[in-house]
């Protein structure tokens, strides 16, 4: 059983518990731990060949893939089209979103949705709504995660330059 961090009485780092949830976590659950949010790709995911479109950087190709989908009820839908509109040239920075936004009414932990639409809202100057996208995933992430990570990254960086 993993044992609680060690620290001085009276100073908490905010690092230890995750680092305590992380391992307590693969002990109990091993990789099923790891893999429980990664639903991509697996047969007969029907937005495979829009990911593919989007790893080639060909936006257009993915929003004609997305629109022939037409799969509105789905996060995983409007999270990639958001995503896919925010890339293209020129960007559709409300349509965009619009998207984010469908998304997360329809899965308000959808982790992407959270991190892109905060990615978002920093290309539209709005940084207190990217910092309020980072701390619903900062909630969300027992485990150290992918989109917390890049957000806070994208964050620090928008900072930097102003």
């Amino acid at each position: 059983m993993p044992q609680l961090p060690h620290h001085r009485p009276g100073r908490h780092h905010p690092g230890h518990w995750r680092a305590w949830l992380a391992g307590a976590a693969l002990a109990l659950w091993g990789p099923l731990a790891l893999a429980a949010d990664t639903p991509r790709d697996k047969p007969g995911d029907k937005l495979a060949p829009v990911r593919a479109h989007i790893a080639q950087k060909n936006w257009t190709a993915a929003v004609a893939e997305l629109r022939g989908l037409n799969d509105v009820a789905s996060a995983d839908w409007h999270n990639l089209m958001g995503y896919s509109l925010r890339k293209g040239t020129p960007p559709d920075h409300p349509g965009a979103e619009r998207h984010y936004s469908e998304a997360l009414r329809i899965n308000p932990q959808h982790r992407g949705a959270l991190e892109y639409s905060g990615e978002l809202f920093l290309l539209m100057g709005d940084l207190p709504r990217a910092e309020a996208q980072l701390a619903v995933l900062d909630k969300l992430c027992l485990l150290p995660c992918e989109e917390y990570t890049d957000l806070k990254k994208a964050i620090a960086a928008y900072k930097a330059k102003r």
